[in-house]
């Protein structure tokens, strides 16, 4: 059973870093890539901490630094919008401060 769960873990955890990693040219979109590859890390470690009958306090603790990584990329995407008028990253320019 572990297996099967191990190998379904994988599979969100590629489809993550693959839509990670294809769609970076909007922040929005590669902010809700990490909260799915943060998602299916949480899901593997439920599932082997309850496999292995240990506490579940620690995934109390990764929920909480997901939901400050969260909350630091909607802030970051805000002021970037606020700045710059869209998430597109082909706004930038380097030579400009």
């Amino acid at each position: 059973m572990l297996m099967i769960y191990s190998s379904l873990f994988l599979f969100l955890f590629l489809i993550g870093v693959f839509s990670f990693v294809s769609k970076r040219k909007h922040l929005l979109s590669t902010l809700l890539s990490l909260e799915f590859i943060f998602l299916s890390l949480f899901f593997y470690m439920f599932i082997i901490l309850v496999f292995f009958l240990f506490d579940l306090y620690f995934l109390m603790y990764f929920l909480g630094f997901s939901v400050c990584e969260g909350a630091l990329g909607l802030s970051i995407l805000v002021s970037m919008i606020r700045t710059h008028g869209a998430d597109f990253f082909g706004v930038f320019n380097m030579v400009q401060c």
